[in-house]
């Protein structure tokens, strides 16, 4: 007698080979197997994987088409870049080569400003937290400081007094524009309190407000609110300048503006909903071109940008480790390169292109770091061709956030290299255990 078999459940792969997504595009299977001229196998065995890479000219590119957009609408402005965004030494040089001004938000990130030698006077000190002997370096070097709550006024007016002059400062407000509003920085503008700020500041004598600054937000792919920003800071200039006598030297219209990486919650791909440089430069300076001055006289106008300018010029090459088959029949793959040098995955739905030639039938796959964590997942779902492991992965625009992020967790944090009409520099080496743990000690006792 035959004995009966067990039935077993197959297990069913969906491929996909060339067939056009929602947004009318084919899946990314194009291998970028190159990187600003270069082999990315090449340069993942000489520099080691993970690596980030830095395309500099195209990071020069972008600075000059940013600035060409904002000076041919107000000839008075002038790009301070985020320094927050990522302050490599080499990324900030680069763009203070090209002219941009330094925008900071702590000593820490001053001290890289003057150790590259920028002018005091070409140095924005922002921010809700500094301390005094950072506000009196400012202010000796002459620094623009831009007041962020009331605590911080009377620091500087002690300061003022210490001194025994007059210091012009601006004052951070901000207003209702987006869902929720940021009001964790400076004084809100509906609710009176910039008004109140303001007179407040020139009550003392000992100060002077000669500058405005505003921040929307971060990642703001909506034009209109920086519109809305814009109208409102002129409104607000016309209002103190008639009841206060303020005169402005300067109008700040902050950061937040978008790259070409698109959103966990985006509904279309960020190549159709990033705005250009020159969308937002018309939005934001023919409405602050009618503020209530004459033509001679129009107040600096000031930019923050970071992520719009660096987050595209670097990409990262990452490894395969491992792939497995997971319960519901998914893959899933795990790389090298994990959350603690990629923290803008809570935020972007990154695109994983493959080093080399896989072929193109690609299948839905959960993308792993490397991290002993659970929650180390770089994509729930990516259309990825077959790969082995010692297979190569490229993330491009990873510039912004993701290297001054970053975090020594389980594994160190890789080099990073710049390639610069043709020439590769190693602008930050690979981490070492002895460089991690330098400051660390061990008394006898616990020996």
């Amino acid at each position: 007698m035959t004995e009966k078999r067990i039935y077993t459940k197959p297990t069913i792969i969906r491929h996909t080979v060339g067939v056009m997504n929602k947004y009318g595009r084919p899946p990314a299977t194009v291998p970028m197997n190159r990187l600003v001229g270069y082999e990315v196998k090449e340069l993942a065995a000489k520099y080691g994987s993970p690596l980030f890479v830095l395309n500099v000219q195209e990071l020069r590119e972008k600075y000059r088409d940013m600035t060409r957009a904002f000076k041919t609408r107000y000839p008075k402005a002038h790009i301070a870049y985020s320094y927050k965004t990522n302050y490599m030494k080499a990324v900030c040089s680069i763009l203070h080569q090209e002219g941009a001004w330094a925008e900071v938000v702590s000593g820490f990130e001053y001290d890289i400003a003057k150790n590259l030698n920028v002018d005091g006077t070409k140095i924005i000190f922002n921010g809700p937290y500094k301390t005094r002997d950072e506000l009196i370096r400012a202010f000796t070097e002459g620094s623009m400081v831009n007041i962020d709550n009331y605590d911080e006024m009377q620091l500087i007016e002690d300061i003022a007094e210490e001194m025994d002059k007059v210091l012009e400062v601006g004052i951070r407000v901000n207003m209702d524009l987006n869902n929720p509003p940021w009001h964790k920085f400076g004084f809100n503008m509906e609710a009176g309190h910039a008004f109140e700020a303001v007179k407040r500041a020139q009550a003392s004598g000992k100060l002077k407000v000669v500058g405005l600054h505003i921040h929307a937000g971060t990642y703001i792919d909506d034009v209109s609110i920086y519109s809305k920003a814009a109208q409102g800071l002129v409104d607000f200039y016309t209002y103190i300048k008639a009841q206060l006598g303020v005169n402005l030297k300067y109008w700040d219209m902050g950061g937040g503006y978008a790259s070409h990486n698109t959103l966990n919650w985006a509904w279309a791909p960020a190549e159709q909903t990033c705005p250009t440089y020159d969308q937002y430069a018309e939005t934001i300076c023919p409405i602050l071109m009618n503020g209530p001055f004459s033509a001679n006289n129009a107040p600096k106008l000031f930019i923050e940008p970071g992520r719009a300018l660096v987050d595209e010029p670097i990409s990262l090459i990452t490894s395969v480790a491992a792939q497995k088959r997971l319960p519901s029949g998914a893959r899933g793959i795990v790389l090298d390169a994990g959350m603690n040098i990629l923290s803008s995955v809570q935020w972007y739905s990154y695109n994983f292109q493959t080093g080399q030639d896989s072929g193109f039938m690609v299948e839905d796959t959960v993308i792993y770091g490397g991290l002993c964590m659970n929650i180390d997942v770089l994509r729930q779902s990516a259309s990825v061709p077959p790969v082995r492991r010692g297979d190569l992965l490229v993330i491009p625009h990873v510039g912004a956030y993701n290297i001054s992020q970053s975090w020594q967790f389980i594994y160190l944090r890789p080099a990073v290299i710049a390639i610069d009409g043709g020439e590769i520099h190693v602008i930050k080496k690979a981490e070492t255990r002895e460089y991690v743990q330098e400051f660390e000690d061990v008394p006898d006792k616990f020996k």
